[in-house]
């Protein structure tokens, strides 16, 4: 059973993610996690204490979840399998993680600016393109810096484009167009 702690957090994620940040208010969080009034803000006194404390659970539970896939799949050998994979995660992150990929969109836009709680989205971000870097370095990428660039705009421009326009354009035909363009050095 998660505690008190976590329940908030989870809430407070789900909140953020279908309701938008607006919605992120100590009472909301109880109510939506089911716990007495007041309990939220046992862990959290300020909104500024929540948001960071939301900060904090989101780049845990994906940090989490980012080592045990790594550590359990096999790095892509070729291009078509990089692009398989970028697919998945395109798929996953706006079905069925799209309250969370939200969560942290209203993250960023309300947080990016502050040194503070935006440091660790910015150092999540930073390891999940370290990571891209290296499966691109795998694959024979040229240049795997720049393309590691290219490949995560896009890849946010797709997430964004999926949860806000067109829930089911298919990736593929444009991760596919520009990775190969990358791996030609274009």
């Amino acid at each position: 059973m998660p505690t008190t702690r976590v329940r908030a957090l989870d809430a407070a994620l789900e909140l953020l993610g279908t309701e938008g940040v607006r919605a992120l208010t100590h009472a909301r969080v109880d109510a939506a996690a089911g716990l007495p009034a007041g309990s939220t803000s046992n862990w959290f006194r300020t909104r500024r204490a929540l948001l960071a404390g939301c900060v904090d659970h989101l780049a845990e539970q994906e940090r989490a979840e980012f080592d045990a896939s790594s550590a359990s799949a096999a790095a892509p050998r070729s291009v078509d399998e990089f692009i398989g994979g970028l697919c998945r995660i395109l798929e996953l992150q706006t079905g069925p993680l799209a309250a969370r990929t939200r969560a942290r969109y209203s993250l960023w836009l309300e947080l990016g600016s502050d040194p503070e709680l935006g440091a660790p989205l910015r150092r999540q971000r930073h390891e999940f393109e370290r990571w891209t870097e290296s499966l691109l370095v795998g694959i024979g990428m040229p240049h795997p810096a720049t393309a590691t660039k290219t490949v995560m705009a896009l890849g946010d421009g797709l997430v964004l484009h999926r949860l806000t326009v067109d829930p089911v354009l298919d990736p593929r035909p444009l991760l596919e167009r520009a990775v190969r363009a990358l791996m030609a050095g274009a």
